[in-house]
Parts: C-alpha cells; sequence; structure tokens
C-alpha cells in the first residue's frame, strides 16, 4: 500500500475518536458569553515568560525564567474587572548558557541573592478589543516598582481533552531595565528588554 494511502487509512479510522473527544475538535471560544467567570491558578507546563534584548547590536539575547506562578481572577462578564498576580523566581533565569545565567542571577544584574523575586500585580485592565486589552499593573523588579502595561490576548475558553476547564493568555511588553536599577553594561547591551508571555490557567474547584 503507498504511503498516501496508508495516511488516508489512519485518518478515516482516527476520525471517530478525533470527533468524540471532547475539546479535541471545537477548541476553546473566546466568545465571553460562554466563557466561565471565577479563579483560575497558573499551569506552569503549559506557560512561558521569555525575555529578549539586543547583544551589543549585532544580535539578540533570549532567555526564559522556568519558575513562576500566577494567580487569576476573571470576570468574564467584565472582564477590566479581573485581576492578576505573578510571581517570577529569578534565580530559575534560563539562556541555555550556564556561565551567563550565572552572570546574571549576580548583583550585576537581578542580584537574586539579594532580590529573590519579582512580582506583578494588576491595577487597571482596559479593553480594547473582542479578545484584547492592556494589564496596566505595579512591576517590582530588582527592589523598585514601577507601572508596566501588558498587551494581552485572550486566546479563549472551554475544557480541553481531560475535562479541566482552560483560559488561555498571551501579552507582550517591553520594559527599560536601567529604571529598575539594573544598569550594568546599558545601552551597549540592550537597555529595552522584550517580554513575551503566555498562559494557560486552570480553573480553581
Amino acid at each position: 500500500m503507498k504511503r498516501s494511502a496508508l495516511y488516508l487509512a489512519a485518518a478515516l479510522a482516527l476520525s471517530p475518536v478525533l470527533v468524540a473527544t471532547p475539546g479535541l475538535a471545537e477548541g476553546p471560544t473566546t466568545n465571553l458569553a460562554d466563557v466561565r467567570s471565577g479563579a483560575f491558578a497558573l499551569d506552569p507546563a503549559h506557560a512561558k515568560i521569555i525575555f529578549s534584548t539586543s547583544h551589543f547590536g549585532f544580535s539578540t539575547y533570549y532567555g526564559l525564567f522556568k519558575t513562576f506562578d500566577a494567580k487569576l481572577n476573571f470576570d468574564a462578564k467584565a472582564p477590566a474587572k479581573s485581576t492578576l498576580e505573578v510571581t517570577v523566581q529569578m534565580n530559575s533565569v534560563d539562556t541555555t548558557n550556564p556561565k551567563l545565567d550565572e552572570h546574571l542571577e549576580s548583583p550585576d544584574f537581578f542580584d537574586a541573592a539579594k532580590f529573590p523575586t519579582a512580582t506583578f500585580k494588576s491595577t487597571k485592565i482596559v479593553v480594547t478589543g473582542a479578545h484584547t486589552g492592556k494589564i496596566t499593573g505595579d512591576l517590582t523588579l530588582h527592589g523598585v516598582t514601577k507601572p508596566v502595561t501588558l498587551d494581552a490576548t485572550f486566546n479563549g475558553g472551554g475544557e480541553n481533552m481531560f475535562k479541566a476547564y482552560v483560559l488561555g493568555f498571551s501579552a507582550t511588553t517591553v520594559i527599560k531595565r536601567t529604571e529598575f536599577g539594573i544598569k550594568t553594561y546599558a545601552p551597549a547591551v540592550g537597555d529595552d528588554v522584550k517580554l513575551i508571555i503566555s498562559a494557560e490557567f486552570d480553573a480553581v474547584k
């Protein structure tokens, strides 16, 4: 049997399973009228905080934080009334370069021994579209607290294939690290740090 015929046979065999599996065929909805409100906890296995900044203008550094937590109270009827709190462990930085990670955790940059966590607490949410918004909050980093606004997208809510009720979000922002007292090598090593965030939240039972 040719390979194309094998693929077709496999697809036909699996089609009843795919249709019968809740959440796998329909996917999440962005229609807030159909989304559940309440308390949600971060699913750390399906969440990322990625950062990037310029390296002397020649290339871009990329890294992420491996350990963080978040709590969300989501109001589907009035999203602007929702609240978000995030805590990041600063000694969990990962650039795939152990020496660079150690340097970032040192007093030259994060000073993770003195400032072990960074936190974000929302103070205002503005709805900008059917499933977009701006989340403003107080970011405390390196012992300094300043307002930061996330450009957020609601990816949808619904039951996944394991019957867990999930909300999904993406967000981006840019912060100036020198405003938080992290000044080493600036501006040669970029002052502007871009954050890319993706997260799933599970309903708290």
